[in-house]
């Protein structure tokens, strides 16, 4: 009678659950989309294909199929295949699987798959307890993590594992998901219905599947119209994982360097929309501006360190017109590194070389005696000198004539200035 129940229970939670779930392919050839995974002769493709899959990392944002895989995977396998999730697993949980893992291959010398979504959430040591078991073959271990793994996942266990990267879906992916959506829930929407959903979903299936439920219901039986489809989605909320926030600031860095107003803008935009700290966005404009900018354009510095006051002054979401402000600025600046060039080989010899002695005159001498020791004689005022400059050696004696500052002659860092310094 419970086995009567417990049927029936499962195939009412079949029907109901969400769109994206009953979609949820059963074999890999059923997959949409990760063709550089999934196309005949590809290495996923055919360890799959010949059950010879080992310890495995997926790894990719929302939505892209990671449990998809998975469970394609656990449809064409021999092995046994069992599914954990790291927000509600813990140490305990893993253990008892590994011993039942044990105990299956000794029995029926039957291996076991153990997928466990969302591994970035396991601590080092519930991570660690994996280890053994993968490193023995006790276990065949897929894990499953939105965040980059060579930042969440220990190394000895990533190190046991291939990794596979999988990316957005694609447009024609997705038109093809939510057609199949379409059929499951037995409704119709107009071309640019679909066009508008699939242009917003971001690449994430689960979210194109997950606002097509909702947009057939408020359809109500009707087909579904671009206004059916907006009010579903509501207002994007986009996401950041760790290495993604990180590949935003490079893209943000980088088009300011190459000069870009307008990617820089975009990418200023996409670090606020996803809730980063202004004040980072503008620490690191203050950075660039020295290291990208320099002395090409000296007022790049006042203008970053204005915005970076601004932003604690006034705060989002009055700051943004600051931050765009600045980044704009600095995107159109003339660029020279060689106040960074300079800084970083100067701290590099010395890392390398034994350090120069400091010239006696130029040493300390506001003290008794420090004349019977020879410091600060010899040592000429500058500004007793024309133009303020006395000509003196400043560097130690090894290293009179070496040149860290190099000018890049872009902007206002060019040779007078220099020769200026020198003289």
């Amino acid at each position: 009678m419970s086995d009567l129940f417990d049927a029936a229970a499962s195939e009412r939670l079949a029907r109901q659950a969400p769109l994206a779930a009953r979609l949820r392919p059963r074999t890999v050839d059923e997959v949409v989309g990760q063709q550089h995974l999934l196309a005949p002769g590809r290495p996923f493709r055919a360890l799959v294909d010949r059950d010879r899959l080992g310890s495995t990392i997926l790894w990719g944002p929302p939505g892209t199929g990671k449990t998809t895989l998975a469970m394609a995977v656990a449809g064409s396998t021999r092995r046994a295949f069992v599914q954990l999730s790291a927000v509600t697993a813990g140490v305990k949980d893993v253990r008892e699987v590994i011993d039942a893992a044990r105990r299956r291959l000794g029995e029926h010398d039957r291996g076991t798959i153990v997928f466990l979504d969302e591994i970035h959430r396991f601590s080092k040591s519930q991570q660690d307890a994996l280890l053994p078991a993968v490193e023995d073959g006790t276990i065949t271990l897929i894990g499953a993590t939105t965040e980059n793994p060579f930042f969440e996942v220990n190394p000895p266990l990533r190190s046991r594992s291939t990794l596979f990267r999988l990316e957005p879906l694609g447009l024609d992916d997705l038109r093809t998901l939510v057609r199949r959506g379409l059929d499951a829930e037995g409704a119709t929407a107009t071309e640019a219905a679909i066009d508008w959903l699939v242009d917003r979903a971001g690449g994430d299936g689960r979210q194109a599947l997950t606002a097509l439920e909702v947009a057939v219901a408020i359809a109500g039986g009707a087909t579904v119209e671009v206004e059916h489809v907006r009010a579903a989605l509501g207002t994007t909320a986009l996401r950041a994982g760790r290495d993604e926030h990180y590949d935003v600031v490079s893209a943000f860095i980088k088009s300011m360097r190459g000069s870009d107003p307008d990617a820089a803008v975009y990418w200023l935009a996409r670090l606020l929309e996803i809730g980063d700290d202004p004040r980072f966005v503008a620490r690191r404009m203050v950075i660039f501006a020295s290291e990208d900018v320099g002395l090409a354009d000296s007022r790049s510095l006042e203008v970053a360190v204005a915005a970076a006051h601004a932003v604690e002054l006034v705060g989002l979401p009055e700051a943004q017109l600051n931050l765009a402000h600045a980044a704009i600025h600095l995107a159109l600046a003339p660029k020279s590194n060689s106040a960074a060039v300079a800084i970083w080989e100067a701290r590099e010899h010395i890392r390398s070389n034994p350090p120069g002695e400091v010239p006696a005159h130029l040493r300390d001498a506001h003290y008794a005696g420090a004349a019977t020791l020879g410091h600060g004689v010899g040592y000429e005022y500058p500004h007793d000198h024309p133009g303020a400059a006395a000509g003196q050696q400043y560097l130690p004696d090894a290293l009179v004539g070496r040149r860290w500052y190099r000018p890049s002659g872009l902007g206002a860092d060019v040779d007078d200035q220099e020769e200026e310094h020198r003289t």
